[in-house]
Formats: C-alpha cells, structure tokens, sequence
C-alpha cells in the first residue's frame, strides 16, 4: 500500500470509535475537540505566483495576494502535507443601476492545484500545479455561458470581460491513487478529472448543458435536473471513499422549480460516481438542519451550504453544514433507500418538486461535530481532513482578502485588503 493510500485508510481507522457517536457533547469537557496547532499563509503576490507557473498570464495583480486555497484540503501523505485547491480566483460583485455584476479584478489567473506543509506557525507552498487546457492553456476562472453563468466584468464593474468556456470554479478536491486529481466545479456545475500535471482530461456536466468551444471532452453524464443550480452555489463538497467511488455534494438546493422555492428549501443533493463506469450510479436526497440551528445568528435560509464533505468509513461521510459565520459536521450513511437517482425527483415536471417538498426521502444524519464550540477554529470553513490519531484538519477561504462593492479598491486600482488570512487549524478531537 503506498503511504498515501495507508494515511486515508488509517484516517477512517483511526476516527472510526468517534465517527459511531457524535463528538459534539464532549467540545465542552477539557478531553473535547480543541485547537492544537494554528498554521497562516504568509503574504505571496498574486502575480508572481501565477508568472511563475504560467508565464504572463497576470499582467497587473491589482496588490492582490495568493488565497483562495481553502477551497478543499486533501491529506498528501504527510502528516503535515495537503493538496489544496484554489477557487476561480479574486472576485467581487458591485451593483450597477440596482444589479450586481460579477467582478474578476485579475481576469488572467488560473485555478491551481497548490500544496502546503504546516511548518510551525506557517503554511508553505512546495508544489503548485495550474489547470489547463488539453493544449496547455490556461483554463482561467471566467465564466462559461451568457445564458447560465454570470456576466465577468472588469475589477470596478465597468466593461465586460469575455466570456471562456473552459474557465473552471474549481472547489473540491481528491487524488487518486494513479496520480491524477479529481475536483468539482460551481458553474455548470460539474466534475472534473486532471491529470498529475494539471491537464483536464475530461469535464462530467449535467445532460443537455450544450457547453460549445471547451479544449477538453465535455462529456454529458450527470442528471439533468442539476442544470437548474443555483447561480454561484454549483458542486462544492467532493469525497473518495475508500473502494473508489466519489461522491459530490452540491452547495445548495437546486432552483427547482423557481429560484424563490431554491432559496427557500432546506432539500440539497448528492451524486456518487462511478470512475471505473465513467458515470453516476446514485443521487442521495440530503436535508439541511434549519438555518438557525446551524447558525444561531442567521435567519436567512439561503445562506445554508454544504462547503466539504470526508470519507469517514466505506458508506459514511461527514457531511459540512455551513454559513460564512458557523459549520457543523453531519454524519451520514449511504443507505441505497435514500438513492433518488432515475426517480420522479430528477424530473422536472415533478410538482411538488424535490426542493419544495417537505416530506420526501432523505438521507438520516447524526450530529458528529459543532465546530463553533471549538474555540479559535476559523469562519467561513471550505475545506475538511480528516487524519490519523484523531485529528481533524480545516482550512478557511479567505476570498483572497476580496470584500464586496466600489469601496474593495482604492483610486490606483488596488486592492484594499480584508485582513482575513487562509488558516489551516488542526483540532484535536479527543
């Protein structure tokens, strides 16, 4: 077995007496879940990161630096070691005669595979892997679709940027034992698999998407009840469980049938596919706790996503409830009576729909981790790990320091920085 593989397996090993209970009694007895160790991403340009991998691709960084890397965590071996991967990149939105357009202050950044190592106090950077095209091209952060996407607009929301079809939201992450990664994408929303070089080597999307002029194999595969995502909350959570399948999760409920019932529904979906078959073999119905038992200080139900989601046993997951504020973890079972694939809830003429019902099939969850009762863990969590002895590993996005409106920039065009660092916190669960 390589060392990789040994650390994931022992991963689910080493949390497997904890995994049967829920934790989250305990996070307030000294044996409880605890920080022990708190690692921050030292200040690294923006530009010089991505010249360094693809040259001249950022001509002008805005004095953004590298973040966005806490998208996912992935364990690499090491204790210490961890494949992340970035977002689209910097980001904002600024309204306009009362709509929000979506903003790329650095519109020739590409996504990357980046790998740090906890040393000490900080997180370095030893590996980083851009994410091309089939060519080699940059694959970029910009949106695909006029029809689907959001328009991309320069950094203070005054021209239009074009569009790409093969720009990526990159969030979660795997690797797989030959080397290559899997990771999930928010805008068709959709499954990517890339090589150990950072190729795409092919893009699973929801049937009927129609994507035209990508430099990769779009292949139409996944249900096509996913085409009606929500803007902005595609796939976000992506697991490997250990006889190989993956399982992603979508961020939140679909807008099915109408963007109001999407906002309004606790109901979300899972995927389990298949890399072997090249194809989805399940859709689990998931149900969201309340919005305020999640987050106490939130009462608006759209805010609710599922940001990460481990492999903790061959059938069970723990599932990341989350608002940018608070984020529990859920425990899950794969039960194949929860499995809605091919049923009346991946068809669109279903009324009441998935998202609007409030007594179908869902998959039974027990609390396993309240992580806003560990003291010092970061908001806005996006990444999850889970290693030996148990240990559990977050990480935050930190948007890149990126804040929303006219105000992010100042009167040169750069970036008025936020502050918020990408953290990566160990939590010591026992």
């Amino acid at each position: 077995m390589s060392r990789r593989a040994w650390v994931v397996a022992a991963s689910v090993v080493g949390v497997a007496a904890l995994i049967g209970s829920s934790v989250q009694a305990a996070s307030a007895d000294e044996r409880g879940p605890r920080v022990a160790g708190t690692a921050t991403l030292p200040d690294v340009s923006l530009g010089k990161f991505s010249n360094g991998l693809i040259r001249g691709s950022v001509d002008d960084d805005r004095k953004v630096d590298l973040g966005g890397i806490g998208s996912d965590i992935f364990p690499a071996g090491k204790s210490d070691e961890f494949w992340t991967v970035t977002d689209r990149g910097p980001n904002g939105q600024i309204k306009v005669d009362g709509t929000n357009r979506r903003t790329f202050p650095v519109p020739g950044f590409d996504p990357a595979i980046v790998k740090v190592k906890v040393a000490g106090k900080k997180l370095k950077v030893i590996d980083a892997i851009p994410i091309t095209t089939r060519h080699g091209k940059p694959v970029t952060g910009l949106s695909n679709q006029e029809s689907r996407d959001e328009l991309p607009y320069t950094y203070d929301a005054s021209t239009r940027l074009p569009l790409n079809p093969n720009g990526l939201d990159t969030e979660g992450i795997v690797r797989a034992s030959d080397g290559t990664f899997w990771l999930v994408d928010e805008y068709s929303p959709s499954l990517v698999h890339v090589s150990s070089r950072g190729q795409v080597v092919a893009r699973y999307v929801p049937k009927g998407l129609n994507l035209t002029g990508a430099d990769y194999p779009v292949i139409e595969s996944l249900p096509a009840i996913f085409l009606t995502r929500k803007i902005n909350r595609g796939f976000e959570g992506l697991a490997q469980l250990p006889g190989g399948d993956l399982v992603l999760a979508l961020q939140s409920p679909l807008s099915n049938p109408s963007k109001k019932v999407g906002e309004a529904s606790l109901n979300t979906r899972i995927l389990r596919f298949s890399p072997r078959a090249g194809k989805v073999t399940a859709e689990y119905a998931y149900r969201f706790d309340p919005v305020g038992v999640v987050d106490p200080g939130e009462d608006d139900t759209s805010e609710l996503k599922i940001s990460s989601i481990v492999a903790a046993g061959p059938e069970t997951l723990l599932v990341e409830e989350r608002t940018d504020n608070a984020a529990r973890l859920q425990r899950v079972v794969l039960r194949p009576s929860a499995n809605i694939l091919g049923s009346r809830w991946d068809d669109a003429a279903t009324t009441p729909s998935y998202e609007a019902s409030t007594d179908a099939p869902a998959l039974p969850k027990t609390p396993f981790l309240d992580l806003n009762t560990v003291k010092d863990a970061p908001k806005k969590i996006e990444g999850v790990a889970l290693l030996p002895h148990n240990t559990l590993v977050v990480i935050n996005d930190n948007d890149f320091g990126m804040t929303d409106g006219p105000d992010a920039f100042d009167a040169d065009g750069n970036l008025i920085d936020s502050g918020i660092e990408t953290t990566l916190v160990t939590i010591r669960l026992r």
